[in-house]
């Protein structure tokens, strides 16, 4: 094949027209595809690099490049046009590409593997996700190149429009969808599935994903077209797996040695009593032994013994049963400073979710490639390494940026609507302790911190992650599906299945597999068994706070929103911004300011936001015939005196209107400065102002 030749293959899914090609660009990689949907265009590449034998784990990198071009803009920061470090949402779109592909490739493949995704086109209103394109391409990519990748995979999005199911909608459909899912899988199965809904029952969401399966399949088809028509690269691939006598000796010398230490339910002795036997290994294989070869058959011994306890025992590593949810506790309040926080343990994870009220002029500006608004509320996740009874660096990394992402979406359906509650909402969760499962205590903490608030929501939501161990990595053996997975069992099995949401449907939904794909049928299953914990969870944070809180904490800015001209904007903000500032400094209030004359004013102290309040009115007031106002003398003069008794507006009091007694000389009567009350009778042709002193008594 002459590489500049572009090969490509193209069929409808589903309503959209889908283009897959290859050859054209990317050269030198290992493998690369374009795709195109309409005006939207992705490219992925590939490149396969050399293995290290030292190297005991895969290093695949997954980049999801911002790039501003794609959509005919350029960056809005004054000071940098290129694009720099990725967004959140790059990483977020990174991980959703990531997520699916990684347990693609056989075990011990240890080459390095980076897959960049770039968006050369971008069309932000009616154009398709470029995560799903991203996903395809990536997978083409992967199937033409030397990398021993057990694809094809393929990718939907689903969102609802008019009350109906549609797939791959439009930026501008998913604005107004009550559901957003991503499905990724294979021919056979579901791999990988990322979620946000609002309460759909579970019924109706396999329903949605067993007929994502079916646009999958059409996407695969067309790679596989794809594939047909070019020259797979073919390379020899070295699996570095541990020495299998060196796992035999390790096995056989751990026999009968592992029970306690592996089901024990004490994390920190669980980990104390590993790591004594870990060392007993090392010191007993001596000669004749790699290292790592050693450390990784204690890894697989006591994989293997976790999965064994828990499929030919039904036990499990803290001895819960297979339905059990650990010991859960709630309480809210415990911040007398926060504006709202809850605490929620489940066994020892433990969360702490603190919530903070703002003015809307405190909302985070998301300006990316392809989102462009303000974001009203928001959570972060925290992970410190303390929380994990380590040392390490401080600071988010992807997988905390995800988490909090999940739990975020998760609590969206149930805040009220930003213009019945104009607050900015921020949720911060900080890990206290983790022992698997955190991003779901996250959810369930922040539930609890938003009614300590005061934050109308419709109801509580929890979360709740589901595992599985299989016999033989597939579901056709003996397989345990397991409730409220801890950290040795995440380590050990062979899903991760979080769902979160209230009593009456799910809100957000996150599947990732180490296994080769589901059937709906079997996630029906486990979300029946994660609604009956998810429910009992609830009951538990009920009890600690029912509903949201009937008043804001008094630390809590109070916001009051009013109506002006549009015009009179410039008013109240005044020349260079003098008036605005005057106000704020003296009253101690935020002011936020929509172009639709929408005032909001915020403020700790409700006699500062009062006065700030009646400032705003008064600049802004219209004059109206017949109304009283207290004034203040501007200039005298001999036929009268002028009089301003609206900020910046003024009129005439005549002589004749300032007594009911004759004014022989205005002066005598009335002082530049001296306040008075006048009342407005009568606005001229001209729009001058007539005034009455005499009339306002």
């Amino acid at each position: 094949m002459n590489k500049l030749e572009k090969i490509s293959v193209s069929r409808e899914i589903d309503g959209v027209k889908f283009e897959i090609g290859t050859g054209k660009v990317g050269l030198l990689t290992s493998g690369s595809a374009v795709i195109q949907a309409g005006d939207t265009i992705v490219m992925a590449n590939v490149v396969v690099g050399n293995c290290d034998e030292e190297r005991d784990y895969f290093p695949m990198s997954v980049d999801f490049e911002d790039k501003w071009y794609a959509t005919g803009r350029i960056s809005g920061s004054r000071f940098v046009k290129r694009e720099g470090r990725p967004s959140e949402l790059a990483t977020l779109r990174s991980r959703m590409i990531d997520r699916p592909i990684r347990p693609m490739f056989p075990k011990g493949y240890m080459n390095e593997l980076q897959l960049i995704v770039t968006p050369l086109s971008l069309d932000d209103t009616t154009g398709v996700d470029p995560v799903v394109l991203g996903i395809n391409a990536a997978s083409a990519a992967l199937i033409m190149s030397e990398a021993p990748f057990e694809g094809p995979l393929g990718a939907v999005r689903v969102g609802e429009v008019d009350g109906k199911i549609k797939f791959n909608p439009t930026y501008d459909e998913l604005t107004t969808s009550n559901l957003s899912i991503l499905v990724v899988g294979t021919k056979d199965a579901i791999t990988m599935v990322e979620a946000e809904m609002n309460e759909l029952p579970e019924d109706k969401f396999v329903q949605v994903v067993g007929k994502a399966h079916e646009i999958i399949k059409e996407s695969i088809a067309l790679q596989e077209e794809l594939l047909a028509k070019v020259e797979k690269k073919e390379k020899e691939t070295k699996l570095l797996l541990p020495d299998e006598k060196t796992v035999a000796d390790v096995k056989k010398f751990l026999s009968g040695k592992l029970g306690k230490a592996v089901r024990h339910e004490d994390k920190m002795a669980r980990k104390q009593i590993l790591a004594d036997l870990e060392d007993e290994v090392m010191e007993h294989f001596t000669e004749g032994y790699e290292e790592k070869d050693l450390h990784e058959s204690f890894d697989k011994a006591i994989k293997e013994e976790v999965r064994r306890a828990i499929l030919e025992e039904s036990e499990r590593p803290d001895g819960r049963k297979m339905d059990e949810v650990r010991e859960l506790t709630s309480e809210v309040g415990l911040l007398p400073r926060a504006h709202g926080s809850g605490l929620f343990s489940r066994g020892i994870t433990q969360v702490l979710s603190v919530v903070t009220l703002g003015s809307p002029s405190k909302a985070q500006m998301i300006d990316s490639m392809d989102q462009n608004f303000e974001k009203y509320y928001m959570h972060h996740y925290n992970d410190a390494p303390y929380s994990y009874g380590e040392t390490g660096r401080l600071g988010p990394g992807r997988r905390a940026i995800g988490h909090g992402f999940l739990a975020e979406k998760a609590l969206l359906a149930v805040l009220p609507k930003h213009e019945d509650f104009p607050y900015t909402i921020r949720v911060v969760s900080e890990v206290m302790s983790c022992n698997g499962s955190s991003s779901m205590a996250a959810v369930c903490g922040s539930s609890l911190a938003l009614m300590d608030a005061g934050v109308p929501v419709k109801k509580h939501v929890a979360g709740v992650a589901m595992g599985l161990v299989t016999e033989d990595g597939t579901l056709e053996g003996k397989y345990e599906i397991l409730t409220d997975i801890q950290a040795a069992e995440d380590f050990a099995g062979d899903m991760d299945f979080k769902a979160a949401g209230t009593k009456d449907g799910l809100t957000a939904f996150q599947l990732d597999i180490k296994i080769k794909g589901l059937k709906t049928a079997f996630i029906a299953e486990v979300l029946d068994r994660s609604k009956k914990a998810r429910n009992e969870i609830i009951d538990v944070m009920e009890k600690a706070i029912e509903a949201p809180k009937k008043e804001l904490s008094k630390y809590a800015p109070r916001l009051i929103t009013i109506m002006i001209n549009p015009e009179k904007i410039r008013d109240v903000i005044g020349k260079g911004g003098e008036m605005i500032n005057k106000i704020t400094a003296e009253t101690g209030v935020e002011i936020n300011i929509e172009d639709n004359g929408e005032v909001v004013v915020a403020g700790v102290d409700g006699a500062g936001t009062d006065k700030a309040v009646e400032w705003i009115k008064a600049l802004t007031e219209e004059p109206e015939i017949g109304k009283t106002y207290d004034g203040t003398v501007k200039k005298v003069m001999d036929f009268g005196a002028f009089v301003e008794f609206l900020p910046g507006q003024e009129g005439l009091v005549h002589v004749s209107e300032i007594s009911d007694e004759r004014v022989e000389d205005v002066a005598e009567v009335l002082t530049e400065g001296q306040e008075v009350r006048v009342k407005l009778f009568e606005i001229d042709k001209m729009g001058r102002k007539n005034l009455s002193i005499k009339r306002a008594k």
